[in-house]
C-alpha cells in the first residue's frame, strides 16, 4: 500500500470515528430523527456541490431507483439507529460495535445470499460476539437495558450495512456496475427521502425543547459534509485504489479514533474493556476478512491483468 493511500485510510478512520463524537454532542439535545435526517440531508448537498465540482456525468442506467432503494439500508435506517445510540453510550462503545459490520456481513451472506461460510469467517463471528459480550460487561457503563438497548441499535445499523453491501452488488455492481460516487449521492437522496416523513411527524408530534446552539449546528455540519459526503469520496477512492478487501481494514481502525476523540473531546471514561473487548472483535475481523487461497488467487488475477493487457 503506498504512503498515499494509508494516509486515505488514516483520513478515512478519523473522520468516521469522529462521526460518534459528532452524534454524540447533537443527538441528546435535537432528538434522534432530526439528527438522522440533517445528517443525509447535509451530506446529499455537500455530494452534489463535489460532483458539480468535478463535472461527474449524471448517467444513473436506469438504476436510479435502486440507488435510492439502496440508500434506506446503507444510510438512513443505520443514522437512525446510531443517532439512538449516541443517547445511551458513549461515543467509543458506538465505534466499536460499528467495527462487527463485517461480521454482520458474514452472518447475512450465510443466511440469505447462500455465500459459503467457512471455518474461519464462522470463528471469527463468535469470536466478535464474544468481544460484544467482553465490552458490554465489563465497559465503564453499568450493564443495564440502556446498555442493552444502545448495543442493539449499533448491531441493527451493522446489520443493515452488511445487507446494504450484498444489495449493492446485487442491484448497482451486476451487468455494468455505476460510477461510485452517483451511488453515494443516490443513497443519500434515497435516505432523506425516507427519513423526511418520519422527521416531519416526529418534530411535528413532539418538537424538540431546543434546536440547539451554535456547538450543535457546527456539528452537524461536520457530520454531514465531512463524516458523510468526503468521508463517501475518500472511501470510493480507496475502493478503486486498493479493492475492497484492503480498503475494508478501516474498520480497524475506526474504533481507536471512536475511543480517542470521545475521551479527548467529550471527557469519556477509559477502560480496558475498550482494549480487550475491540481486540478480540479486531481478532474476528482478521478472521473474516482474511481472503482464503482461492480468493487470493483471484485477487492477484484481477491485478495482474491489466499488467498483462500493457504487455501485449
Amino acid at each position: 500500500m503506498k504512503t498515499s493511500d494509508f494516509l486515505r485510510l488514516l483520513s478515512l478512520a478519523a473522520l468516521w470515528g469522529a462521526s460518534f463524537l459528532f452524534m454524540r454532542i447533537i443527538a441528546p439535545v435535537i432528538g434522534v430523527l432530526p439528527t438522522a435526517f440533517f445528517r443525509v440531508l447535509l451530506a446529499t448537498f455537500g455530494l452534489l456541490a463535489i460532483l458539480l465540482v468535478l463535472r461527474v456525468g449524471w448517467d444513473f442506467r436506469g438504476k436510479l431507483r435502486q440507488c435510492l432503494l439502496l440508500g434506506v439500508f446503507s444510510s438512513g435506517i443505520p443514522f437512525a439507529m446510531y443517532a439512538i445510540a449516541a443517547q445511551l453510550l458513549p461515543a467509543g462503545y458506538s465505534a466499536i460495535f460499528n467495527a462487527t459490520t463485517p461480521l454482520m456481513g458474514v452472518l447475512i451472506g450465510a443466511l440469505f445470499f447462500a455465500e459459503a461460510l467457512t471455518l474461519a469467517k464462522a470463528s471469527g463471528v463468535l469470536i466478535g460476539l464474544l468481544g460484544v459480550a467482553v465490552l458490554t460487561r465489563t465497559g465503564p457503563v453499568a450493564f443495564d437495558t440502556t446498555l442493552l438497548g444502545g448495543a442493539l441499535a449499533c448491531l441493527v445499523a451493522t446489520a443493515c450495512y452488511g445487507l446494504a453491501g450484498f444489495l449493492a452488488r446485487r442491484w448497482i455492481n451486476q451487468q455494468g456496475g455505476l460510477d461510485s460516487r452517483l451511488v453515494a449521492l443516490g443513497s443519500q437522496v434515497g435516505a432523506s427521502l425516507f427519513l423526511l416523513p418520519l422527521f416531519a411527524v416526529a418534530t411535528t408530534v413532539q418538537p424538540p425543547a431546543n434546536w440547539g446552539g451554535g456547538a450543535v449546528w457546527a456539528s452537524l455540519a461536520g457530520l454531514g459534509l465531512f463524516c458523510t459526503a468526503l468521508a463517501y469520496i475518500l472511501y470510493f477512492r480507496l475502493l478503486d485504489d486498493i479493492g475492497p478487501v484492503k480498503a475494508s481494514t478501516v474498520t480497524f481502525l475506526i474504533p481507536p479514533f471512536g475511543v480517542l476523540w470521545g475521551a479527548l473531546l467529550l471527557d469519556e471514561p477509559l477502560s480496558w474493556a475498550y482494549l480487550y473487548g475491540g481486540a478480540l472483535i479486531a481478532l474476528a475481523l482478521w478472521l473474516v476478512l482474511k481472503p482464503t487461497p482461492v480468493e487470493a488467487t483471484k485477487e492477484r488475477t484481477d491485478e495482474e491483468s491489466p499488467l498483462l493487457q500493457e504487455r501485449q
